[in-house]
């Protein structure tokens, strides 16, 4: 994955190694992030951390690390596997109109002013099967991971239309 060096992207790369590694200190922190391609100078790094919300806390060893808030401390609401499928389930239900596909691209058609909203949804998802949305006033493409996986990514979301609610 090509990743560009703007603030957004580094701060990402921040957030997921902290995420992922118990990081000690600054210095740590930068040697972690140039194993990922990301170079950044101190004053950066400091910055950024203070962007992020990370602060440093002790782990179960006692030892200080930074740390960065979960989507649930942060107050956002990270969906189970279970609910992010009836919710895409539903909207696709109420939005969907039809869906076709071509090699790695499926395109899904809305009533107009809501392929934005589905694409949104979908995005938030993180489907593994797809790389990510552009949207329209009234169409989706959804450029899947797979070269040839257009036809199952558009069957996927029919499924998803087609599939009853849950009560």
């Amino acid at each position: 994955m090509m990743t560009p060096m703007t603030k957004a992207a580094r701060q990402h790369e921040i957030r997921t190694v902290l995420e992922t590694q118990s990081i000690r200190s600054q210095a740590e922190l930068a040697d972690a992030l140039a194993q990922r391609g990301v170079t950044v100078t101190q004053g950066t790094l400091s910055r950024d951390l203070v962007d992020i919300g990370a602060t440093r806390v002790r782990d179960e060893t006692g030892h200080m690390i930074y740390h960065v808030p979960t989507d649930t401390e942060t107050g956002t609401v990270t969906q189970s596997p279970e609910a992010t499928e009836a919710r895409l389930s539903s909207l696709c239900r109420e939005l969907l109109l039809a869906a076709d596909a071509s090699a790695n691209i499926a395109v899904l058609r809305t009533p107009p002013g809501a392929a934005q909203f589905l694409a949104s949804v979908i995005d938030q998802a993180r489907l593994n099967f797809v790389l990510g949305t552009i949207a329209g006033d009234d169409a989706i493409m959804v450029v899947t991971r797979d070269p040839n996986g257009g036809q199952q990514v558009a069957q996927t979301f029919i499924g998803y239309a087609e599939q009853e609610p849950k009560l």
